[in-house]
C-alpha cells in the first residue's frame, strides 16, 4: 500500500472567510493558469510548499470538531486530484461538507476522463469554478470575477445563506500574518 501525499501550500484550521459556516482551509501548492492579479503568487509554482500525508491532512481537518466542512483551493486543487479525492472522501465520511476554488471550468472538469478528477468531483458539495479575470470583479461572497459560477453538486449548500464577502486576519504565536478571503471592493 502507498502513502498519498499532498503538496501543501498552506492549511488553516478555522476559518468563516472561505466558504459557509465554520471551516478548514487547505491549500495546494501549484497552480497551471498562473491568473494575472493571483490572491495566492506564492502558491503558484509547483515546487514550492511542503509534503504531508493525506492522512495528517485528514486528523487536522476531523480534530476541528465544530467546523462545518473544508475548502480547497490554491494553488489549483485538481493538479492534486488524487490526494484530494481520498481527503474529501474521508472527510465526506465523517458527515462534513467539501468545498472547491478552482480555475478550470465546469466544462472542462465535466469532459475530463481522469478517474482522479472525478471522484473528486463526486465528493465536492460545491464547486467555484473558472479562472480569475482581474478586469471582471465581482461583489459575490465567494466568486473573485463575474466570469466564475458556483456549481451546487449536492443539496448541502443550496439553500445556505453563504454570507457576504469576508477576509481575516491570522497571526500566528511566531507573528506571522495570513491574510485570506475576499477583499472588500470599493465602489
Amino acid at each position: 500500500m502507498t502513502i498519498k501525499t499532498l503538496q501543501l501550500a498552506a492549511y488553516l484550521p478555522r476559518s468563516r472567510a472561505n466558504g459557509p459556516g465554520l471551516r478548514s482551509v487547505v491549500w495546494t501548492q501549484g497552480c497551471p493558469f498562473n491568473c494575472s492579479g493571483c490572491f495566492n503568487p506564492d502558491f503558484l509554482s509547483f515546487s514550492g510548499g511542503r509534503i504531508v500525508s493525506v492522512s495528517e491532512i485528514v486528523d487536522w481537518i476531523l480534530t476541528e470538531e465544530d467546523t462545518e466542512g473544508v475548502s480547497f483551493s490554491g494553488g489549483e486543487p485538481f493538479s492534486q486530484a488524487s490526494a484530494l479525492a481520498e481527503v474529501a472522501e474521508r472527510v465526506h465520511d465523517a458527515g462534513k461538507g467539501v468545498l472547491i476554488f478552482t480555475g478550470f471550468t465546469s466544462e472542462a472538469l465535466y469532459k475530463n476522463t481522469r478517474i482522479d478528477i472525478q471522484r473528486l468531483l463526486a465528493t465536492t458539495d460545491l464547486l467555484v469554478a473558472g479562472p480569475y479575470q482581474r478586469d471582471k470583479p465581482c461583489r459575490h461572497s465567494l466568486l473573485a470575477s463575474t466570469n466564475q459560477e458556483l456549481i451546487f453538486l449536492t443539496q448541502r449548500y443550496r439553500t445556505l445563506d453563504l454570507g457576504h464577502r469576508r477576509m481575516e486576519f491570522c497571526i500566528s504565536v511566531a507573528g506571522e500574518v495570513t491574510v485570506t478571503g475576499f477583499p472588500m471592493l470599493s465602489s
